[in-house]
């Protein structure tokens, strides 16, 4: 029997992911805060458009001051995909409208489990990466995909549980997702969880400090030597933190801790590495935090660079690239500064 399943946060991530689970035949309502958006889903449908094709779904979808309309009719699931930052109110917001069973999955950047399991308990919180979907909601009901699905045998969703089991619902999860792309249940939830943070905290900042697409911070010296120092950084924290890091787009744990030991032959090799992912993107790939800047949007920094910054100052893990880049953010929104690629020098120097 299939599970009601809710999208709370239809933006790119959630939109993207949501709009394929319906085409795929599952049960899915949207929810999001952006009414232009929920009108234009209702009125024309869902647009998505990706290398392998283009797709006008027809889903439903609701405005947030509709959500009551839920008590009618419960949900088994519920995937929080909004900003790092939305995360509690959204969480409590959905929490009752679940089903005696039902749970929350947090599809978001960052590590919001924590955040969701203190309104609704840890039995009910659920943790889903996405790694590598590079998706922009660029016009209300029009969501592109930036990057060639990974497809059969390559892996997008990350499904685990918080004490680390695979249960039925995770292996539930991993399967209707492997309709929208490749899909695992993993026993290491938060292994999983730093090394996408490593992998944003590499990219996102940079592309939103020097105005850059994904394709070019990697092509550039001085956007790549950033971006691997950032990554050095982060990983340095994650293994002091004691997570079990899974390797990095072909990067390995050791040639990260390398790269930021200024090993050449690490740098070497990880520059090699980076150029290898932009095979798969497209020019108008934009991490998330560049799409956020672009749009006037508040970020996820903090919750982002500023997340690897906070963990190292408390177990006493200098984080200089990752706390300059923050600063900068911060200026950028602020109308302080504009984005240029000129501003990556204050962390390469």
């Amino acid at each position: 029997m299939k599970k009601k399943i809710v999208v709370f946060g239809a933006g790119a991530v959630g939109g993207y992911t949501g709009g394929q689970l319906a085409r795929a035949g599952q049960d899915v309502l949207l929810i999001d805060p952006w009414a232009e958006h929920v009108d234009c889903i209702k009125r024309d449908g869902l647009h998505l458009k990706a290398p392998d094709g283009e797709y006008a779904i027809k889903v439903p979808a609701m405005h947030l001051h509709e959500v009551q309309s839920l008590s009618k009719n419960p949900v088994d699931i519920v995937i929080i995909s909004v900003k790092s930052y939305d995360t509690e109110w959204a969480a409590t917001l959905m929490k009752q409208y679940l089903k005696p069973d039902g749970f929350i999955v947090s599809l978001q950047n960052s590590i919001n489990e924590e955040r969701i399991a203190g309104i609704v308990g840890w039995g009910k919180t659920v943790g889903c990466i996405a790694s590598g979907i590079s998706v922009e909601l660029y016009q209300p009901g029009h969501i592109v995909r930036t990057m060639v699905p990974a497809g059969k045998g390559k892996l997008v969703f990350r499904v685990g549980e918080v004490h680390g089991r695979i249960t039925e619902r995770v292996k539930y999860l991993a399967d209707i997702l492997s309709a929208v792309d490749g899909a695992k249940a993993t026993p290491n939830l938060w292994g999983e969880r730093w090394t996408k943070l490593v992998v944003n905290s590499m990219n996102n900042a940079v592309s939103a400090v020097t105005g850059l697409n994904s394709m070019l911070i990697v092509e550039r010296d001085g956007p790549r030597l950033a971006s691997i120092k950032l990554g050095a950084e982060a990983v340095q924290v994650g293994v002091a933190l004691g997570f079990d890091l899974e390797v990095i787009r072909g990067m390995t744990v050791e040639m990260l801790m390398a790269a930021g030991r200024n090993e050449p032959a690490a740098i070497a090799e990880i520059h090699n590495k980076l150029l290898d992912t932009t095979k798969h993107r497209t020019e108008e790939s934009r991490p998330s935090t560049a799409q956020d800047i672009r749009k006037g949007r508040r970020t996820e920094i903090d919750y982002i660079n500023g997340l690897v910054a906070q963990k190292g100052k408390e177990i006493g893990l200098p984080t200089p690239a990752n706390e300059k880049i923050t600063a900068l953010i911060r200026r950028i929104e602020s109308g302080e500064l504009k984005p240029n690629p000129e501003n990556i020098n204050t962390i390469i120097t």
